[in-house]
């Protein structure tokens, strides 16, 4: 059954919106679906407040929007272990405080990801998106062509390294799931299929360099991007309360979620949805 009239109040210019007039624990009907997917691909990350998921209904509702991965680093639960469960307090400090795309080291990168707030700080613990087709079209034509031209490399273990696998004690994953995810070769600038649109597609999580050209070369070149995609103007920044979703498009936006919460406590729940290979 369709829920009623959808509406996506715009943030920025550049991405965002908050999305009214639907519950998402309550089965939706595909017009509803689609209207949310028109909503993303408008808006890039969407906001729903006041939301109360279970992890089921969590997963349930991600579910239709594509086939869901299970973190191979991050535990979910037994009744839903697609959704993987991000806590951060005075014992174990959050790790995700820099601009990325998130599991860029797949060869089918997500699509997008569910995120569910369950537990905010007082103060802190704000995310931030910006807009990576702005990012490329923003570049000049010379330097657009350039990367348009480029590939990169990412890297599962460059986030993922020796040291987060001691902190949790699980030293003896890390080998095996290194093995598992060996790094793959994508687009600097991939291309939306349904529009040819461009968006810048390196990220500071997982690229580790740029293909065919010198180590002096690549560090250069990805710092300029890392900072040009940055800026403010191609961003939306998210003050969390507790019952709050977002639904974020991961092929064409980067987000930095800030630590600055530390030694409070922040919990929150992801549901990842797989995508296709960049082109």
């Amino acid at each position: 059954m369709t829920q009623g009239l959808l509406q996506a109040k715009p943030l920025t210019p550049a991405i965002g919106a908050i999305v009214e007039g639907i519950d998402l624990s309550a089965p939706l009907a595909d017009e509803d679906i689609a209207a949310i997917r028109k909503a993303l691909d408008d808006h890039l990350v969407l906001f729903f407040e006041n939301q109360s998921l279970t992890r089921v209904q969590q997963r349930d509702f991600a579910a239709r929007f594509g086939k869901l991965y299970t973190h191979p680093f991050y535990p979910g639960q037994d009744d839903a272990p697609e959704v993987m469960i991000l806590a951060h307090d005075a014992t174990h400090r959050a790790n995700s405080d820099r601009w990325h795309n998130d599991v860029t080291y797949l060869t089918t990168p997500p699509l997008g990801a569910v995120l569910y707030a369950e537990e905010i700080p007082e103060l802190g613990g704000d995310t931030l998106w910006a807009n990576t087709y702005l990012a490329y079209e923003t570049l000049s034509h010379p330097l657009q062509q350039l990367v348009s031209g480029l590939r990169a490399t990412h890297s599962f273990a460059k986030n993922f390294t020796p040291e987060r696998f001691a902190a949790l004690g699980i030293e003896e994953r890390r080998e095996p799931l290194y093995a598992a995810h060996p790094p793959v070769s994508h687009p600097v600038a991939r291309t939306n299929a349904a529009t040819g649109r461009k968006a810048l597609f390196v990220n500071q999580d997982f690229t580790t360099c740029i293909e065919g050209v010198s180590a002096r070369e690549s560090d250069a070149l990805l710092r300029f991007l890392f900072d040009h995609m940055s800026q403010p103007e191609f961003q939306v920044r998210w003050r969390w309360r507790a019952g709050t979703v977002a639904f974020w498009d991961n092929r064409w936006t980067q987000h930095c979620a800030l630590a600055d919460y530390f030694p409070s406590r922040r919990v929150v729940r992801r549901a990842t949805i797989l995508g296709e290979r960049p082109i």
